[in-house]
């Protein structure tokens, strides 16, 4: 009996999938459970179409992060910081400081976690943080830290 998996089953396959089983196997596990349902005409389309689906999503998030990627590449963000002596910040400067001034000067938001720093930030100078905004898809700006 031919089954699509409504969750990962061990042994057998991984949501979505579909699987060819024992007829006992589906009728008395699979089916039981909820953990498939029968690979009809009508479930196989429906299944087609979640596929379809995520795939044109997974396109329109990479080609946005794309675009944004471009936007970011080499650009500079200028912020200000409260220094003492010796130029040492009180505290340092995040990645949600960072994201906050992406999203004022450049009018492009990015999400803090995505932001890597190499180092804390916690004197004055230029920086330099990766945004890894998809997967495969990065791009590098320089933090330009300046005295308030």
């Amino acid at each position: 009996m031919k089954v699509i998996l409504k969750q990962d089953v061990k042994g057998s396959g991984k949501k979505g999938q579909l699987i060819e089983v024992s007829d006992g196997y589906a009728r008395n596990f699979l089916l039981a459970k909820g953990l498939a349902i029968e690979a009809t005409a009508q479930n196989l389309n429906v299944l087609k179409a979640k596929e379809a689906s995520v795939q044109y999503r997974t396109q329109m998030e990479r080609e946005q992060a794309e675009t944004a990627a471009k936007i970011l590449e080499g650009k500079t963000v200028k912020m200000t910081a409260k220094a003492g002596t010796g130029g040492r910040l009180f505290g340092s400067v995040t990645a949600k400081e960072i994201a906050e001034e992406l999203k004022k000067q450049l009018k492009v938001e990015v999400d803090k976690k995505k932001i890597v720093l190499g180092m804390d930030i916690k004197s004055f100078g230029t920086y330099t943080a990766e945004i890894k905004l998809y997967n495969g898809v990065s791009a590098k700006v320089n933090v330009m830290v300046t005295e308030a």
